[in-house]
């Protein structure tokens, strides 16, 4: 009997384990730069304006929420991006102190793998709940461009690039509606900030979304998302940085318990 009054205290806009896969179909904008400390040699690149990178990727993530009791528990949320892409450049352009001619061929490459867990506080009751959560990020850059530069008038191959991990404090907000046992809205926004150590920015997201159960323990998820990535490597020989913008459709698979 205790259990069973337990288990009628979780809100339907809730569920004690759920687990999403999927993707995020993302309109991507990316810049990264590099440079000495002087200032004197550096350079932005846009992959996709300089390099022709695509503007849409599908990243591929995982979340996972369950609950301890009923109005607090544990969320994880996963994805990574991997982009590299050779071309013939047909305008000049700089990185990292390389000037690299147009008609050369030139790589650009940028990995970035991101990881979250929190501890989410639920308030409210019924149908609509209001969360509130802390934790830590994990976040992972590389980038760098690769190819035929010029010095001096003369002509050789030139590489600059740089990888990173940091982590740093995580912040999350959500809202929860449940119109019926199958069928739910939510949103979500989350914020990531460190100002200290060798790679600091900002990472911020947020994503509106639908659920759809049309079985008791499987079920579809749909959501648009806006991530917003600013990141800055700072070395004792360099600075690089990061300016990555997502924003596009979801689509998941989830598993409810």
């Amino acid at each position: 009997m205790a259990s069973s009054a337990s288990f009628a205290d979780v809100s339907p806009a809730l569920d004690r384990f759920d687990l999403s896969l999927g993707g995020y179909y993302a309109n991507t904008d990316t810049t990264i730069g590099a440079g000495d400390k002087s200032g004197q040699f550096k350079g932005n690149v846009n992959l996709e304006r300089d390099l022709g990178f695509e503007d849409h990727k599908t990243v591929p993530r995982v979340k996972l929420d369950f609950l301890i009791g009923d109005h607090q528990g544990f969320s994880f949320d996963y994805f990574s991006i991997n982009r590299s892409r050779t071309k013939t450049l047909s305008d000049d352009i700089s990185y990292g102190g390389n000037d690299y001619d147009a008609s050369a061929s030139v790589r650009g490459k940028l990995d970035f793998d991101f990881g979250s867990a929190a501890y989410r506080w639920w308030f409210g009751s019924g149908n609509d709940v209001f969360g509130l959560g802390i934790g830590a990020a994990y976040y992972r850059v590389r980038a760098g461009i690769s190819g035929i530069a010029t010095l001096d008038g003369e002509s050789a191959q030139a590489s600059t690039s740089y990888s990173e991990t940091a982590g740093a404090p995580l912040l999350q907000l959500g809202w929860r509606h449940a119109f019926n046992d199958s069928l739910r809205v939510y949103f979500d926004a989350s914020g990531v900030k460190k100002n200290g150590g060798d790679l600091n920015g900002h990472i911020y997201n947020a994503a509106l979304g639908l659920e759809w159960y049309p079985w008791k323990n499987l079920g579809f998820g749909a959501e648009y998302a806006y991530t917003r990535i600013k990141l800055n490597d700072e070395q004792d020989s360099y600075n690089a940085n990061l300016d990555l913008k997502l924003h596009g459709p979801s689509a998941f698979v989830k598993f409810r318990f």
